[in-house]
């Protein structure tokens, strides 16, 4: 019964991954998601219902229009795949429980902030305000006696890096600022800081072999958010267990 159930979350997670796909594309342009409907931004082809099943309709087409045969971007199949990934890992590991609900939200936010970030450079205000109301509801129904602990997260997340911010000069984006803000909320601290440790671990990791293999100048700008993103699915899915194990590690060493 298990894989049966991570199964439909697999798929599921593919569906809303198109749809993720969309909002992230459009948003940032100030489009909406619903009109018009899908279309090849080359040829302007209106897709129909077999062009817009997740990840098949790429694979079945060769990853081309019909129409006019021009390459469709790899994005939107690997947006799909990876957020039918995270659903189904979501319902392993928390089960049909109210954090699920959260991780969905979650793995939602992260999905839609890592496009918008690797194709315009912007976390969008409007992407982060629509689930601000979602996250707060959600941990106030499954947790209110914590709530302290999440605002904690929330106002350390954003404010170390809005005083990274403030020292760089604009090394580091507000979008990042708000995200992170966003993200210390939902893990809360001091998971939040594992969140950032993590993001910068990674994202230094990236960026160096990125500008060793000559893909990025050294002086250019390499999006944070994806790595913020990914360090919060870290946090929230093993943040106790990493930390509690660093403190074991630490108490012994004393």
């Amino acid at each position: 019964m298990t894989a049966i159930i991570a199964t439909y979350f697999f798929l599921m997670g593919m569906a809303f991954g198109s749809f993720f796909n969309v909002v992230a594309i459009r948003i940032p342009s100030g489009l909406s998601v619903v009109r018009p409907p899908s279309q090849c931004p080359e040829c302007g082809m209106r897709l129909k219902s077999r062009d817009l099943i997740p990840v098949f309709s790429y694979l079945f087409t060769l990853g081309k229009c019909r129409g006019c045969h021009s390459r469709v971007s790899p994005v939107y199949p690997l947006g799909e795949s990876v957020t039918g990934i995270l659903f189904a890992w979501a319902y392993l590991n928390f089960g049909l429980t109210w954090e699920l609900h959260i991780a969905l939200t979650l793995i939602s936010l992260c999905v839609i902030v890592t496009i918008t970030d690797l194709r315009y450079r912007i976390i969008p205000n409007r992407i982060l305000l629509f689930f601000v109301p979602i996250v707060v509801v959600l941990q106030s129904i499954i947790s209110p006696t914590t709530l302290g602990y999440h605002a904690l997260g929330a106002i350390s997340g954003g404010g170390i890096l809005l005083l990274i911010a403030l020292i760089s000069k604009g090394g580091m984006g507000m979008g990042d600022v708000k995200l992170l803000a966003l993200l210390g909320f939902i893990v809360g601290f001091p998971n939040v800081i594992l969140v950032l440790i993590v993001g910068c671990f990674i994202g230094t990791l990236i960026g160096g072999a990125l500008i060793v293999t000559g893909v990025t100048k050294r002086n250019q700008p390499i999006p944070f958010g994806p790595f913020l993103a990914l360090g919060a699915l870290i946090a929230y899915g093993y943040g106790s267990d990493i930390i509690q194990q660093y403190l074991s590690i630490f108490a012994a060493g004393m």
